[in-house]
């Protein structure tokens, strides 16, 4: 993990979130990473499973509860990620869903002195308001049979769009990678490893340049690629 505070452009915290170290997404949250340090961005990364981060909310870490309190564990990532530009979340999809771990980081790292009321009222938030998501998500079951599910859909409306609505993002991007088994091929893992890196050095132009400067100038995403 890097702890630096300062450098050319912005600050990505990259929260990961798979048990296994092999894993594709870990590849993917590798190829973000050193992309982002490529472009002489700032990287945070929390390998969840590698830190061992408990998910369980509290009762005294509840937002409605009379003066709060938060474990170590909650105020060291709250520390670790503040001041970031851009939270990538990088997870399978379990049974529909993000692991449970990822669930229990919002809940207490993200929610964490969040009120009700601020939620539905969309105020941006210290830790997230005015920032952007951006996810890439992994499934073992193929893109079609995800769509007639409607796993895009409803995962963008329970997942994505409620964090940027509660927090008060910016925005929210989500790339999504079907039918990773261990059987795939290996052009086709390079490929979206590819794609993860270009999506990193975008999103790395888009903090550095602005979205109306990236708009009127694609080309300023190659300055990104060094």
């Amino acid at each position: 993990m890097s702890d630096e505070r300062s450098a050319a452009g912005g600050r990505h915290a990259v929260i990961l979130c798979h048990p296994d170290p092999s894993s594709f997404n870990h590849a993917i949250a590798g190829a973000y990473c050193d992309a982002v340090r490529a472009a002489g961005q700032v990287v945070v990364l929390r390998d969840l499973y590698a830190i061992g981060f408990d998910p369980v909310l509290k009762a005294a870490e509840r937002p409605t509860t009379v003066a709060a309190a938060y474990g170590q564990d909650v105020l060291d990532e709250v520390d670790a990620i503040s001041g970031c530009d851009v939270f990538v979340l990088v997870y399978p999809i379990w049974f529909g869903t993000p692991p449970a771990m990822l669930k229990g980081y919002v809940e207490r790292v993200f929610g964490a002195g969040v009120q009700p009321e601020a939620l539905q009222g969309r105020v941006r938030t210290d830790l997230l308001g005015g920032k952007r998501l951006l996810s890439f998500s992994t499934s073992a079951a193929s893109k079609i049979w995800l769509d007639e599910q409607g796993q895009g859909q409803g995962l963008n409306s329970v997942f994505d769009q409620y964090i940027v609505h509660a927090f008060g993002m910016r925005s929210q991007e989500h790339r999504r990678f079907a039918h990773i088994t261990q059987d795939l091929r290996k052009q086709f893992a390079d490929q979206y490893l590819r794609d993860v890196a270009v999506q990193a050095q975008r999103t790395c132009a888009q903090i550095a340049f602005g979205d109306e400067a990236l708009l009127a100038d694609p080309a300023l995403v190659a300055r990104m690629a060094r």
